[in-house]
């Protein structure tokens, strides 16, 4: 029988190889018996994920980490495109989380925000869902976002610079790390009216001002804290 979903560790991570001809419901029951098998051996290893051999549109990326969360006790820390531009989908830093050696240092919230919903924390979090219009995120250290943000977040709210936000769509109505504030740009349109493709970035501060780009290996190989 063929195997449709193969399990490959890398430095840091996990790539989930899958069979591109399967149906995508048979894939998801492959993928959770995979990581039934491999838990003991996994253990609650914070990871990134590397998902490769077919494409998948967001939401079945987020089905897909779900079922591996489900699963196993592995805590995804980031999602990570290996494809030819090497562009990394979503980010986790694991060094500046401390998630795989301390669980008091970060938290997951599993689940989007909504207008008047809010989050505070002393500590990094990450968020498994949207944070919405007229949501806020606040937390004395880092904020990633695995899905769209257009609501406020504050990272750094105790007022350190030395922290970082997150996001695979990335539009907040405001954006503060530290005491430093992002001016927000309108978003820009084409022609035909239509909205540029997202893309995952992230933002930090740089010489007193808060930076956003969009995530590249190259960016990440010289992005220190």
């Amino acid at each position: 029988m063929k195997n449709s979903v193969i399990l490959k560790s890398f430095s840091s991570g996990i790539s989930v190889i899958m069979d591109p001809e399967i149906p995508y419901e048979e894939l998801l029951v492959e993928i959770a018996a995979k990581f039934k098998d491999a838990d003991k051996f996994f253990k609650d290893a914070a990871v990134a994920v590397s998902l490769e051999g077919r494409n998948l549109t967001e939401k079945q990326e987020r089905e897909i980490l779900d079922i591996i969360t489900q699963n196993s006790r592995i805590k995804v820390l980031c999602l990570m495109g290996r494809a030819e531009d090497k562009n990394i989908k979503f980010l986790g830093i694991q060094n500046n989380l401390n998630l795989q050696k301390d669980e008091n240092y970060g938290q997951f919230y599993k689940g989007s925000l909504y207008d008047g919903q809010s989050i505070e924390t002393e500590r990094s979090i990450i968020i498994l869902g949207d944070v919405g219009i007229g949501s806020r995120v606040y937390s004395a250290r880092d904020i990633v976002i695995l899905g769209s943000l257009t609501g406020e977040v504050h990272a750094g709210a105790g007022g350190s610079l030395n922290h970082f936000i997150v996001a695979l769509e990335m539009n907040p109505s405001a954006l503060k790390i530290g005491p430093l504030s992002l001016e927000i740009q309108p978003e820009k349109t084409s022609f035909w009216g239509r909205k540029p493709k997202s893309t995952p970035k992230i933002a930090y501060t740089c010489d007193g001002e808060v930076l956003m780009e969009p995530i590249t290996k190259e960016l990440l190989d010289d992005f220190y804290l």
